[in-house]
This record gives C-alpha cells, structure tokens and sequence, in this order.
C-alpha cells in the first residue's frame, strides 16, 4: 500500500448539502472550493475516496437525545424555525444534510480502526459547537461526539485525544466531556474575551476527575504563526504525556488571516505544522490513527489553502 492510499477523504453530493441558505456563512460552497484546489495541486488521485452515508437517527442518537433528534426531523420536514437562538436555521432536508455528516464520520472510523486508511479527513464535518440537546453555531450535530461515543461503545477505545485549531473554542465538546479523564483536550483558539462562544479560559483544565485532563490555549487577536507555534509546544508536549489511542482533529480555517468571522492571522502554514506533528505523534502512540475534520472557516480561499496544507500533510504522513 501506498503512503496515499493510507488517507481516506470523505467528500461527496451529500455533504455539499450541509449549509445554510440565503446569504448565511456556512454556505454550501465550501466542499467545492476546497476540492477545486485539492485537485489543481493534484492531491485527489492519491487518495481513497468515501461516498457520504446519511446516518439513521438512532447513530444521531448516540450522542444527542432523542427529544432533540425529532426537532430535527420536524425542522427538517417544515424548513421553518431554529435549532438554537438564532444562529442554526432549520432547512427543507437539514435531517439528511446533518445526518451525512455523522454517518460518514462513523464509516471513516470504521476504516481507520479497521486499519484500511489509517488517517481520514472529511471537509465538511467537526461541528465543534452542538451539544446533546442543541445545535449551536451553526452545527447541528456534533460529528466529534458521536464519533467518540462510538469508539467507546462500539470499538472499545476509551482514551482519545481530540485537537481543535478553529477560530472558536471547541465548546461542544469540551463541556460535554469536561469531567472525562479519558477524552484529552487541546484547543487553540482565539480568545473567549474577544470572540464566540466566549469559553475556553485558560484556566479550565477538566473537572473533578478529569482535572489535568484538558489543555485550553487561547489566543488573542492578531496572533501571528509565530504565536500559534509558541502555544504548539505546549500542545505537544501535554499530548506526549497523555498517551492517547487516536487522534481526532478539527482543522477550522477560520483561525487564517482575513476570516471574515475571526480575528487571528494564521497562515496555512500553521496548520500544516500541526497536522505534520499530529501524523508523527500518531505513528508513535496510535498505530497511525488520525481522523481530521474542516471545521469552520469562511473565506472560501483560506478553506481551499488551508485544508490543502492539512490534506497534504495527512498524505506525507506514513513517511514520518
């Protein structure tokens, strides 16, 4: 097998259909940019391609709670109303569009855990925000968590690390497992003073059991590649003790200068060291398994530039 042939991408009609109409942020454009460019730097012949599967309500259902899938399912049927307080509108089809989100990130982590394609990235996905019970953010599952309760419930791996460089703290699944010793928290992040949703604090570092477990970095305004190295190091070394048996990261290119939603002036520089680092951590500790997701971002050249530098990475990965 080729080192190519080891990165699954999971891209497909289904996904591009995760975005909000009339003029929202998260719009429905974003996949494409991002594989025009992946295919003009001549990335997509080396990879492994996954068709997107709408997940069944009941893998909804495995991390958020059944009152809140059937809003979904209401929401979805009328296109009418919010899934929170007015960032997350309902559309006609929002249950399938959400739903290929989560069941193309369980049917990556089937084939990482599998060893077929030990690193994976899905474009579409990491929506960071939602919580059990509520969207938020404009993310109406939450991908990370269900792949998380599913390498618990269903792959028998318990200690996970999840690695978050969007703009915005990575809330929904930072608070949902804050008291869990086993799921290990990075998150570089603008900071909460200054941007959505307003957590993140250094300070909080996991609860009761689980203190020590988690590592907020937050940024401020402005900071440069250089700064986002400075907090890496940190990052890195946290992750090293912690041991953990995958690596989940959530690659949002809204943390890249000229976003129109954040405030930091990254590179993709910067998330291409990241990525680079997190490949050769796993080698060392996680039989190679990495699973990254596009996160946020909305500036259409930045997701192109940006996911590129994580996607060639990811490629050169088994070579570290």
């Amino acid at each position: 097998m080729t080192a190519g042939s080891e990165v699954l991408l999971c891209a497909g009609e289904a996904l591009r259909r995760y975005g909000f109409p009339d003029g929202h942020p998260f719009s429905a454009d974003r996949q494409q940019a991002f594989l025009d460019e992946a295919r003009r730097r001549g990335l997509l012949p080396a990879l492994r391609r996954l068709e997107p599967r709408i997940a069944s309500v009941d893998e909804l259902g495995g991390f958020h709670t059944r009152a809140y899938v059937e809003r979904i399912v209401r929401g979805s049927q009328t296109g009418e109303g919010w899934l929170d307080y007015g960032d997350t509108p309902c559309f006609l089809g929002v249950l399938e569009a959400a739903g290929a989100v989560g069941g193309s990130a369980l049917d990556a982590l089937a084939q990482v855990i599998g060893g077929t394609a030990p690193r994976s990235f899905q474009p579409i996905g990491g929506l960071h925000h939602a919580r059990r019970n509520s969207a938020a953010g404009f993310c109406v599952i939450n991908d990370i968590g269900i792949v998380i309760e599913s390498l618990r419930k269903q792959h028998g791996v318990n200690r996970i690390a999840y690695v978050d460089i969007d703009v915005h703290h990575g809330d929904g699944v930072f608070y949902t497992y804050e008291d869990d010793p086993d799921l290990i928290v990075v998150d570089i992040h603008e900071d909460g003073r200054y941007q959505y949703p307003g957590t993140g604090h250094a300070r909080e570092r996991g609860a009761g059991k689980a203190e020590g477990s988690k590592l907020n970095l937050p940024l401020l305004p402005g900071a440069s590649d250089g700064d986002f190295l400075e907090a890496w190091a940190a990052a890195e070394e946290f992750l090293r003790d912690q041991r953990p048996s995958i690596i989940l990261m959530q690659c949002g290119a809204d943390s890249l200068e000229g976003d129109p939603l954040g405030h930091l002036d990254l590179s993709p520089a910067s998330h291409a060291y990241a990525t680079q680092r997190l490949c050769r951590l796993a080698n060392e500790m996680c039989e190679g398994r990495l699973m990254a997701f596009g996160g946020g971002g909305y500036n259409l050249t930045n997701i192109a530039h940006g996911w590129c530098a994580v996607l060639e990475e990811l490629l050169r990965g088994s070579w570290r």
